[in-house]
């Protein structure tokens, strides 16, 4: 073997050279660290800069805020709301003088508490352009490109507005939050354009303005109007400054269209002689009939037809919502909880109006609450007067969110079951068992000043064996247990894969993210289409209190998931099939499921489903306040403010009025 002097044979000798050039560059990677490190200790650069880069001039970096809202002001500068967040900007330099004396800006008179458009030169106040200029007024309508002032017509929206709640906690707002119909906000013009939005001041709002829809229900526009008043009544039309009356006499019909010359001034109004009196629109329909409206009507035409909207005080509104929603025969205190829940849920939409390019808070439908389907009574508008004001707060004295459905299944959800962009997060909404026994402990917590009991039935029965044993027993505690609708059943016995395809169509169509296609591994926005035969149908996640939040269906064509409670009613709901009862009636269900609360079997042939049967219980959404399991805990002795703490915990009822 050849070796050489040290004895090394030619592979060790191949060995060492490796090892030596190693060394090697690690020794140069060492030395250009510490070159570095060097470097970074005594502040030189790592290689040297062009004499140049030392001699540039500096570019300043200006900005402005448009319509910003100036909080304070001092010697120093002022402070900015803007963009939801605040900030602090010095009073900037703006020239220089012959003494070398430094001139700092300095705005001429105050700007505390103005719109304003600020120059900002690296980061320091050069100029503020107040927007002084306010008008205030009635607001009538809004949209994103004009508000509507009684008194000054329709003004343009500039595209840059901003608009700011001042009172309680500075906040940005926009046209929706404004309060129509009433003088709380304060506009900000320049060159003929609204430039800001002040909402001065919270004052207890007392008249609500209704949108009125048509017979049945079925549109916002009315291709004509019939009208009589109980009482003598006038017709006020015309341009602002130049109005014009019409007087007409108790029982006088009238007729209108947008064609008549009334409406060449925007605007009619429809206004009976004595605030008792009723006007009534003899071509709308609804159960009770032709309709009648206290307080007034303003009519205003479009060009698919004239939009009606009555202004009434919320409280005589509330005389016709409250036999609406609850069978007037309900015990008094679950018709003042319900009055309670109303009157919140209309205040709610008199801060943010649901029609702000009509100035309408809320239509008279089950978009909103049902009023004057049903004739006022006694009982309803004893249980109004009874709780005048009431409205129902959070812990932290917000305006709570008051939903409620018809009966419960023994439990409630929360409100997670409604699938927005942005999840609800409302603690005081629980799901929790609806029985004497939790009632009775939650009553004796409260009066005694403890904490609220545990209650997780709304976790337990997420999941589906333990969520089956409950739905297919009866609870005798649970307030409801003897109400029809505690239990139900629906067989459809042939399935139709075209109707379901065209349901599932139909959901996607309003929301495509609640649809899905499983595509490539992976659950998609895909167009639907004909799914073909049925394979399985089966839930596949249950939301708080065992509610059906996701539902899988695989099909001949694709796999589907459906998500929500309110759709997944919608898509297994084949039209034909009714309801069974527990009290043995059987009630057709055209639309939608009665609830989310259910199990599904199904029934094959061949490998595909062609019929399948659910078992449920409860009608509605299961959120808030169960309207029967209000009546039974009225029925037990319990008073409208026990009923209200117990669906809505930890909140409190305050007045608004005083």
């Amino acid at each position: 073997m050849d070796r050489d002097r040290f004895g090394m044979n030619r592979s060790q000798r191949m060995q060492l050279k490796a090892f030596i050039c190693l060394l090697g560059i690690l020794l140069i990677i060492l030395l250009f660290l510490g070159k570095l490190l060097f470097s970074a200790v005594h502040n030189e650069p790592a290689r040297e800069q062009e004499p140049e880069a030392e001699n540039k001039p500096h570019v300043p970096v200006v900005q402005v805020l448009h319509n910003a809202w100036i909080m304070e002001e001092d010697e120093e500068g002022i402070s900015v709301f803007y963009d939801e967040q605040r900030f602090s900007y010095p009073f900037g330099v703006i020239d220089g003088t012959e003494d070398g004396q430094t001139s700092y800006y300095q705005p001429e008179e105050s700007v505390r508490e103005q719109v304003a458009d600020i120059r900002l030169v690296d980061g320091a106040v050069t100029e503020v352009n107040v927007k002084s200029e306010k008008i205030n007024g009635r607001i009538l309508s809004a949209d994103d490109s004009f508000v509507e002032i009684e008194g000054y017509g329709s003004i343009p929206l500039a595209e840059d507005y901003r608009g700011y709640r001042l009172y309680q906690s500075l906040e940005t707002c926009t046209v929706r939050d404004i309060p129509f119909g009433y003088g709380f906000t304060d506009l900000c013009v320049e060159n003929g354009e609204i430039c800001g939005i002040l909402i001065a001041r919270e004052e207890a709002m007392e008249n609500i303005r209704v949108l009125i829809k048509t017979s049945d229900f079925s549109g916002i526009f009315h291709e004509k109007l019939i009208l009589t008043a109980d009482t003598g009544f006038s017709v006020i039309y015309g341009d602002y400054g130049s109005q014009q009356s019409e007087r007409h006499e108790a029982g006088e019909e009238i007729v209108l269209t947008v064609s008549d010359s009334c409406f060449d001034g925007k605007r009619v109004w429809i206004v009976p002689d004595v605030l008792t009196g009723k006007i009534t629109l003899k071509n709308v329909s609804r159960s009770q009939g032709a309709p009648s409206y206290r307080g007034q009507l303003e009519l205003i035409p479009e060009n698919e037809g004239i939009i009606v909207i009555n202004e009434v005080p919320l409280e005589e509104y509330l005389y016709s919502v409250v036999p609406s929603e609850m069978p007037a025969k309900y015990p008094l205190e679950a018709l003042k909880a319900q009055a309670v829940c109303a009157r919140t849920y209309a205040y709610g939409h008199m801060q943010h109006a649901g029609y702000p390019q009509y100035g309408a808070h809320v239509d008279d439908s089950t978009s909103y609450q049902v009023y004057n389907n049903i004739l006022e009574q006694e009982s309803t508008t004893t249980a109004v007067k009874d709780t005048y004001g009431q409205l129902l707060f959070t812990a932290d004295g917000q305006l709570a969110e008051t939903y409620y459905y018809s009966t419960s299944c023994g439990v409630g959800s929360d409100a997670t079951v409604w699938k927005t962009e942005t999840p609800h997060e409302l603690p005081y909404l629980r799901s929790k068992s609806l029985s004497r026994t939790a009632m009775t402990e939650q009553v004796a917590a409260m009066s005694g000043g403890k904490e609220l009991p545990e209650d997780d039935i709304g976790t337990r029965l997420m999941e589906e064996d333990a969520f089956e044993s409950f739905i297919l027993s009866v609870n005798e505690d649970d307030f409801e247990a003897e109400e029809g609708w505690y239990r139900w059943n629906y067989n459809v016995t042939q399935v139709d894969s075209d109707n379901i395809s065209q349901a599932l169509q139909a959901r996607y169509d309003v929301n495509e993210k609640l649809v899905l296609t499983l595509w490539e591994g992976e659950y998609v926005s895909r167009d639907i289409g004909k799914i073909g035969e049925i394979r399985d149908i089966y839930v596949a996640k249950r939301g708080s209190g065992g509610v059906a939040e996701e539902l899988i269906i695989e099909a001949e064509n694709g796999t589907y998931k459906v998500i929500s409670e309110h759709n997944i009613r919608y898509v297994l709901n084949d039209g034909s099939a009714r309801v069974n009862r527990q009290d043995g009636s059987e009630i057709p269900s055209p639309t939608l499921l009665p609830s989310g609360f259910f199990i599904i079997a199904t029934g094959k042939e061949d490998g595909n489903v062609v019929a399948y049967t659910l078992a449920g219980g409860g009608f509605g959404h299961g959120v808030g306040m169960s309207q029967n399991g209000a009546r039974r805990m009225a029925d037990s002795g319990f008073q409208d403010r026990d009923i209200l703490l117990f669906f809505f915990e930890n909140c409190k009822i305050n007045k608004i009025y005083e």
